[in-house]
């Protein structure tokens, strides 16, 4: 089998029934429960995860650890999801893996992501991770991350209005699947606040679980230096990550450098081509959009997204600053949103390309990390002005 072949298999892998951690535990079960080999940090929220994780990483990395990451969705390669202090998982990897899960038989086959959690797990192990920090997919309870075993301390950085119809419809039961994560006595973390702060509240006292809630007066989420993921939105992300790292232990000297030298494609990210900014983020619900619109006076905007997300409440925050606007296909599914309609991104960064060069504003793209995905690649291809 190759790569490309598993990655078709993996993909075509649909769940069946309601959302739960018993699919996963199945596979975890079948493979000899990697999920006991290492230390986990469970990260958890409605936005900030990625950029979290990305922080807990690179201070593993700067501490000498063989380490984990696992987030989601990737951009160009799934293996970005998957990635330990030797680098990105292997392709062969990949291939070992699904050629085992296909001859297994499971009394609820796996969907993708149960097996791309299980993966992570796998590799883990396999490389001898001490640490590894893990973003769940959606909500937190019934996510398939939850099969965690040794969870050291649970980040949840904030509870928003996305993927209401999945996780019970209202923002009082999104706060209540994503606090279902939170583990008996294990620390938690947070910057949630409103009515979701009242669930963790209350989840955390039922599980004597120490709180700490997001203060920058307190030592606790004190920044040893500033971070190196773009936006105005990313000092409480970088915030949570130095109290989580705090807690496990971790010197100030690796917490520093983790803030300093975190990675996270596709938010917030820039490019120079042909004189003009262009600037990818993966916004996707409304509050991401009306942080993102915050670091902007003008921009032309290039957006698109999937049908099931709340198109309306980030165009909301997105429309006022833009000058033009161009929409395009976010991946299969998309939503076609609005005119002018883009079925190839390409051309619709073309287009952005020309009425940017004439007025010097930079080019915003947005409303899905697939759509951030298709652009990255591009523009990769693009002639990049020197920095």
């Amino acid at each position: 089998m190759e790569y490309r072949e598993a990655l078709a298999w993996l993909y075509s892998r649909r769940r069946e029934g309601p959302r739960g951690v018993g699919r996963v535990l199945g596979l975890l079960e079948a493979l000899g429960h990697p999920e006991e080999a290492f230390v986990a940090v469970h990260v958890l929220g409605t936005n900030g995860k990625g950029s979290v994780v990305a922080y807990l990483e690179a201070a593993f990395r700067a501490a000498g650890l063989p380490y984990g990451a696992y987030t989601s969705p990737h951009l160009l390669d799934f293996r970005e999801r998957i990635r330990t202090h030797l680098g990105e998982i292997p392709e062969e990897k990949v291939v070992a893996f699904v050629e085992w899960a296909r001859g297994q038989a499971f009394p609820e086959p796996p969907g993708f992501f149960d097996l791309a959690t299980a993966l992570a797990f796998l590799h883990f192990r396999e490389v001898g991770a001490a640490y590894a920090a893990v973003e769940a997919g959606v909500g937190g309870e019934k996510d398939a991350t939850n099969a965690l075993k040794r969870v050291a301390l649970t980040v949840l950085t904030n509870v928003g209005e996305d993927h209401l119809e999945a996780l019970g419809g209202s923002l009082e039961a999104v706060a209540r699947d994503k606090a279902g994560a939170i583990r008996k006595g294990v620390p938690v973390v947070t910057g949630v606040r409103g009515v979701g702060l009242g669930v963790v509240r209350e989840v955390a006292a039922l599980r004597q679980a120490p709180l700490y809630l997001l203060d920058p007066e307190d030592p606790l989420f004190a920044l040893p230096a500033p971070p190196a993921l773009r936006g105005a939105f990313q000092e409480e992300n970088a915030r949570l990550a130095a109290a989580a790292l705090r807690l496990l232990g971790f010197a100030e000297e690796a917490i520093a450098r983790g803030l300093r030298e975190a990675r996270n494609p596709g938010r917030l990210e820039r490019f120079l081509v042909r004189g003009v900014e262009v600037y990818l983020d993966g916004a996707h619900n409304p509050p991401a959009a009306e942080a993102l619109a915050r670091e902007f006076s003008a921009y032309h905007l290039l957006f698109g997204a999937f049908p099931r997300k709340d198109i309306g409440g980030v165009l909301a925050h997105l429309l006022p600053k833009a000058k033009t606007v161009r929409y395009a296909r976010a991946g299969e599914g998309a939503s076609r949103v609005g005119e002018p309609f883009f079925e190839d991104p390409k051309e619709a960064l073309e287009d952005a390309l020309k009425a940017a060069q004439r007025d010097g504003l930079p080019i915003l793209a947005t409303g899905s990390l697939y759509l951030v995905g298709a652009l990255r690649g591009l523009l990769a291809g693009l002639r990049q002005d020197p920095p």
